[in-house]
């Protein structure tokens, strides 16, 4: 998934649960290393840290190699101040020693109170001691530059440990992308995904076409605020660039030396309109045998219709002459060629498309996208490299399709992104798979529900979800088992607009990812992870990473119980703390009361709250609003169930005090796609009422459509109904509030039907597709 998918795609409930990873008392004996290592053995005495470190290296070192490493430890040791031990200089000596260092990629360090010892399996092994040793030397300052004495057995979960970026919405520097790769390496993630080609932009040089460049790399102007805002603005400004191939081979050289694969994205068949824009002969031809087009690159962000045509030999000449030049740039074994969100329609109207099908004995236009991943591949395997791709690379009858000319290498690996059951195909028909499931890794959602928070795709992803996340689902077989080869993390640009904002979104989540990947899963504990997180900040601070520390700020739960009470849970990781709140919507003080059990909430008004530690206020101000009527808390029955990740877990989410926000992600929205939404409200007793509200949420460019009528009907037995209310028009792109006044009435049943549009019409986004529609609180009065 390349990151223009609609936001509001249903999240798949993964069954793996937090008591799997082993949730084992804080290891409190262990220091703030990250991933967390597979064994760590407290010595006596401590190693004090000399002015100056050199290397003693093993002979099977490359003086590049050996250059490398000095480096990074001369970027470690640079510490303020003096030591008393500054003049002093010391030694640490690597050894490569595959006998008493049996698994590949692993180290075992030593350090004691006079020398400090490194011996790997391999050079990698090397290079990721060396990289605890420079957190561990990094930390020391707190310490008076003293690493405690221990020893370190160490080695990956995972062989493949990866990290993306997104540089087609947004371009980074160079020196951003080195930066990036120095991060990654730290924390012994291996692999940088790198997507250099989408519909708003070509960012890799082929100097054999050179439109690319001129054309595709570059678009008029690009979108300003949210795509679900309307109407969209723009900031009229052409934006774009490309990396030369000069400077791709520089990156993947500072890679390599680090021991992370570069593993560059081409896409393919979609998200290819910036391509298309430089070489519009390469689209579909229109049903009466015309040029497709006109094509520029996009300026905001979606998924389009216009994708490479498949019955036009040019296409598959140019895309090898892509590869052609991308081959000679990455040394990578794989390389990643896209193949999600390739939608059908211009294939369906095309000539070409459907000759294509007809010669080929193709069942439809899914089989078709197979025919043309398939022959990419095999050119692929020509050069001797294996394709990665997206999920939907298993569209046309699975990887074990009944068509043999169909059927994928053996090589072929599955990024499984739309939740996990890819993966486990994949898995169960013995391909590699990758978990990047867009529910847990993709950093391009909300890390905090603050209202402060910068924009974001949309969605709910804290720190804690993506640390929680287990890749290998419980029911496959261990010998499908065998094909997992890792995970990955996803940084989507449409919302990162600059270094500083990627950073925010990534780190310190892509942290959690390389603790998934590296540590064993009895090694996972969240607190104790968020321990040693809070270690690393210093690090984090001096490499100038403008990372998102919010982990530690009030997060909360609102509950209701059997007799309808409503109830306010509110916690905070940071030891120590505690939170003061408010009920009277005033900001909270070091003098307001202490927050020591959960809050009753018995009537409108505004919570707030802060943290409070070591005799000051942490982080922002937590605020949530409730609103109490007759309803609150009442029976809920949906007589049309939602769906999808707008199901709830209890149908008293439509009462609970709590409107959905404008982000909807906060589960409080209920959604209903392609089908109606009905639902009663049962009030318990028969009383008095005239005013029945709830709210509608609008928003064409994520699919979400008012309903064609919303009636409100009241009823004292349950059976006959009497409409009170009637409303066929939602102005609000966004929450449309829905106020039912009328007469004063008895009832003890409230009913809200609303009728969805159904197929979303022709000329709007998601076109063909069924239409959701989103409620959410009731209100009685």
């Amino acid at each position: 998934m390349n990151g223009c998918r609609s936001t509001i795609y249903p999240f798949l409930l993964l069954l793996i649960g937090w008591a799997r990873l082993g949730a084992q008392p804080i290891l409190s004996d262990v220091p703030g290393l990250i991933p967390n290592p597979v064994a760590y053995r407290a010595q006596a005495g401590a190693y004090a840290l000399p002015g100056q470190l050199t290397i003693d290296p093993d002979r099977r070192l490359s003086a590049e190699t050996v250059a490398t490493y000095r480096q990074l430890l001369q970027q470690a040791m640079r510490k303020p101040g003096q030591t008393a031990s500054a003049k002093r200089s010391g030694v640490v000596r690597l050894r490569i020693d595959p006998a008493a260092v049996r698994q590949r990629e692993g180290y075992r360090l030593v350090v004691a109170p006079n020398t400090l010892t490194l011996t790997g399996h391999d050079d990698a092994g090397v290079f990721y001691g060396l990289q605890t040793l420079v957190q561990l030397i990094e930390q020391s300052a707190a310490a008076g530059y003293r690493i405690p004495a221990c020893t370190v057995d160490d080695y990956p979960r995972f062989s493949y440990r990866g990290m993306h970026l997104d540089v087609s919405r947004h371009l980074f520097p160079v020196t951003f992308i080195k930066k990036y790769i120095d991060l990654l390496a730290i924390y012994k993630i291996n692999t940088f995904h790198w997507h250099l080609t989408d519909d708003q932009g070509w960012r890799i040089e082929i100097k054999g076409l050179p439109l690319l460049q001129e054309k595709a790399a570059y678009r008029t102007e690009t979108m300003i605020g949210h795509k679900k805002e309307l109407p969209h603005r723009f900031d009229g400004k052409r934006y774009g660039g490309y990396y030369s191939q000069a400077e791709v081979r520089d990156i993947v050289r500072y890679a390599t030396q680090r021991h992370v694969t570069v593993i560059p994205e081409i896409e393919m068949p979609g998200h290819a309109l910036a391509a298309l824009s430089a070489y519009p002969e390469l689209g579909c031809q229109k049903p009466d045998g015309a040029p497709g087009g006109p094509y520029k690159a996009a300026t905001f962000w979606g998924i389009f219709d216009d994708v490479y045509c498949a019955g036009n030999e040019e296409t598959f000449t140019f895309l090898e002459r892509v590869l052609d030049e991308v081959i000679p740039l990455f040394p990578s074994k794989y390389i990643h060629i896209g193949g999600d969100e390739c939608p059908k329609t211009r294939w369906k109207g095309c000539p070409r498309c459907q000759a294509r099908i007809k010669a080929e004995h193709l069942a439809d236009e899914h089989e078709l996208q197979r025919y043309f991943i398939r022959r990419m591949e095999r050119y692929l395997n020509g050069k001797g490299r294996q394709i990665i791709g997206w999920d939907e690379i298993l569209e046309g009858g699975g990887l074990a399709s009944a068509n043999p000319a169909l059927q994928l290498s053996p090589g072929a690996t599955v990024m499984s992104w739309q939740g996990i059951k890819g993966g486990i195909e994949a898995m169960r028909q013995q391909h590699n798979a990758i978990m990047t499931p867009e529910s847990h890794v993709y950093f391009d959602y909300y890390q905090s529900l603050y209202p402060e928070e910068p924009l974001t795709a949309a969605g709910y992803t804290p720190l804690s979800k993506t640390y929680r996340y287990e890749p290998l689902p419980a029911d496959v077989a261990p010998a499908d088992a065998s094909y997992l080869r890792g995970v990955q993390g996803n940084a989507w640009s449409e919302y990162m607009d600059s270094p500083e904002k990627a950073e925010y979104m990534i780190v310190p989540r892509a942290l959690a990812v390389a603790e998934i990947a590296w540590s064993q899963p009895n090694k996972r504990n969240y607190p104790d992870f968020l321990r040693r997180l809070r270690q690393q900040e210093p690090m984090l601070k001096r490499r100038d990473v403008h990372y998102a520390n919010r982990f530690d700020e009030i997060t909360d739960s609102v509950t209701v119980d059997a007799s309808g009470r409503v109830t306010l849970r509110l916690s905070t990781t940071l030891p120590g703390a505690v939170i003061r709140y408010t009920t009277s919507g005033q900001e909270p003080t070091d003098k307001s009361p202490v927050y020591a059990e959960p809050l009753p909430i018995r009537q409108s008004g505004t919570v707030k709250a802060s943290v409070f530690a070591e005799g000051r206020q942490r982080g922002r101000v937590f605020q949530k609003a409730f609103t109490i009527s007759k309803a609150t808390g009442k029976s809920v029955t949906f007589l049309t169930e939602p769906k999808g990740g707008y199901r709830p877990a209890s149908p008293l989410i439509a009462v609970n005090g709590v409107a959905g926000t404008p982000r909807y992600n906060t589960g409080e929205w209920i959604g209903f796609q392609g089908s109606n939404a009905e639902l009663v409200v049962d009030l318990q007793t028969a009383q008095m009422v005239s005013d029945i509200g709830t709210h509608v949420l609008v928003y064409h460019w994520q699919r979400m459509w008012a309903p064609t009528v919303l009636r409100v009907a009241v009823s004292e037995d349950g059976k006959t109904y009497r409409d009170v209310y009637e409303q066929t028009r939602f102005p609000v792109n966004g929450i449309n509030p829905v106020e039912a006044r009328f007469s004063p009435v008895r009832a003890r049943y409230v009913r809200i039907q609303a009728t969805n549009q159904g197929v979303i019409p022709a000329g709007e986004y998601g076109a063909g597709a069924n239409a959701w529609l989103l409620l959410d609180e009731i209100r009685v009065e």
